[in-house]
């Protein structure tokens, strides 16, 4: 017979391993299906120093672990696997459990967390890979600070690109914005806000072929799309502001998705169907911040808690 379990949680970065581990404290035995490549986007983030509790600083990929062990210490069990899909169809209770299935196994469980986050979108070059933390960024509420008096570029066109430059000046020196067109496709305050920042700069009709440097950024290599001219741009960072992609391919007709692919929430943590809830990033398009990802799986952790009880 086929354990059903109290609990799975999709998703193993700070939404999920935190929904672990306030799942686990109420003794749901809460199962983790934690992805081939574990840990979210702070697993390719270096310092991390705008989480509560560490006032000198930890490493992305420690502070995970840290997450990890937490709620493994309190019985949560870890499955390094990909969901490759769901069977949301049944009642999650009175004997129709959830199904979420890995490439090689089949998990039955009455309610499930949804957790997969959203991965930033990248150039896709080698030199990006590379340098990844090391001044290459996806992030400025994150990372801006370590960029003080520094030159750095922002690569976008949109609000978020223009939100990232405009935060950025309160650290860098002057901030240059690389896109790929001849106009901004940001609204036009926020156009405005940044072409009237004295610190702001913008190389047109331009991306991003390199980015230059051994163990930092020391700058990128620009091309002009039009004539194919390449020129090299000093700097000490790269921020790309072009989008993320939320990790919500299997949940396509089983949740509810707004147009971008992102998950919509009713209320707080609810998927809109019985007994499947949702944390983190999946959801986020404004904050996505591990603080704001931890605080929504703690939610989502106490809403399923909730409604297993009512069911029982």
């Amino acid at each position: 017979m086929v354990d059903i379990h109290k609990i799975i949680i999709i998703g193993s970065g700070p939404a999920g391993l935190t929904a672990a581990l306030y799942a686990a404290r109420a003794d749901l035995k809460p199962l983790v299906l934690m992805g081939k490549e574990p840990g979210g986007q702070l697993m390719t983030t270096t310092d991390v120093e705008n989480f509560p509790g560490f006032p000198e600083g930890i490493q992305g990929p420690e502070l995970m672990d840290r997450f990890r062990k937490q709620a493994e210490r309190f019985g949560a069990t870890m499955v390094q696997e990909d969901v490759v899909a769901v069977d949301f169809s049944g009642s999650g209770v009175a004997g129709k459990p959830h199904v979420v299935k890995t490439g090689s196994q089949e998990f039955r469980g009455e309610a499930v967390i949804v957790a997969t986050g959203a991965s930033a979108m990248w150039l896709g070059i080698a030199s990006e890979t590379r340098l990844r933390g090391k001044g290459v960024s996806s992030c400025a509420t994150c990372d801006g600070a370590f960029f003080r008096d520094k030159e750095v570029v922002v690569v976008g066109g949109g609000d978020t690109a223009m939100e990232e430059a405009v935060f950025l000046t309160k650290f860098a020196s002057k901030v240059t914005v690389v896109h790929r067109r001849d106009a901004l496709r940001a609204s036009k305050i926020m156009q405005e806000r940044a072409k009237k920042n004295a610190k702001i700069g913008f190389v047109w009709n331009s991306e991003v072929v390199e980015v230059l440097g051994e163990k930092t950024v020391s700058g990128v290599r620009l091309k002009n799309i039009q004539i194919g001219a390449t020129t090299d741009f000093v700097c000490q960072g790269l921020f790309l502001a072009i989008g993320h992609r939320p990790n919500t391919e299997v949940f396509k007709a089983k949740l509810q998705l707004d147009k971008k692919g992102y998950l919509i929430p009713e209320g707080e943590t609810a998927s809109g169907v019985d007994g499947v809830f949702i944390a983190g990033d999946v959801s986020d398009i404004r904050y996505r911040q591990a603080v704001t990802a931890a605080g929504s799986g703690c939610k989502a952790a106490m809403d399923a808690e909730r409604w297993l009880e009512e069911r029982e």
